[in-house]
C-alpha cells in the first residue's frame, strides 16, 4: 500500500517586462531618411520581385557605340523575376527588352 506523501507548493514568480521597439532608422548624410529595403521590379512583367525569389536575376548590359563598337562606360540593369525564367521565356524577354532600348 502507498503511504499518501504531502507535497510542498511550488510558487513561481514570473516577471514580465516589456521593451519597447528600438526604431532603427536609416538616414543619409543630409538628414533623409532612407529605407531599409527596396523591392525590385521585373523589368518585363513588372511584378514585385520579392526577397524569398530566388530564382530571380539581375542582368548588366553594356551600352556599346555603334560606330566603334567600344564599351561607352555606361549600362542598363534588367531585372528579370523567376516567374519569367522559370517559363523559360527569360530570353525572349531580355532580347526584347534590349532591342526596346536600342530603338529609343
Amino acid at each position: 500500500a502507498r503511504t499518501p506523501t504531502t507535497r510542498t507548493p511550488v510558487v513561481l514568480h514570473l516577471v514580465l517586462t516589456h521593451h519597447p521597439p528600438t526604431a532603427s532608422i536609416m538616414q543619409s548624410s543630409t538628414g533623409e531618411k532612407v529605407d531599409l529595403y527596396l523591392p525590385r521590379k521585373c523589368s518585363w512583367t513588372n511584378r514585385l520581385i520579392g526577397a524569398k525569389d530566388h530564382a530571380s536575376v539581375q542582368i548588366n548590359v553594356a551600352n556599346i557605340d555603334a560606330s566603334t563598337g567600344k564599351f561607352e562606360g555606361d549600362i542598363q540593369t534588367y531585372a528579370l523575376c523567376g516567374f519569367i525564367r522559370g517559363k523559360g521565356e527569360a530570353d525572349l524577354a531580355l532580347r526584347e527588352l534590349v532591342a526596346k532600348a536600342d530603338k529609343a
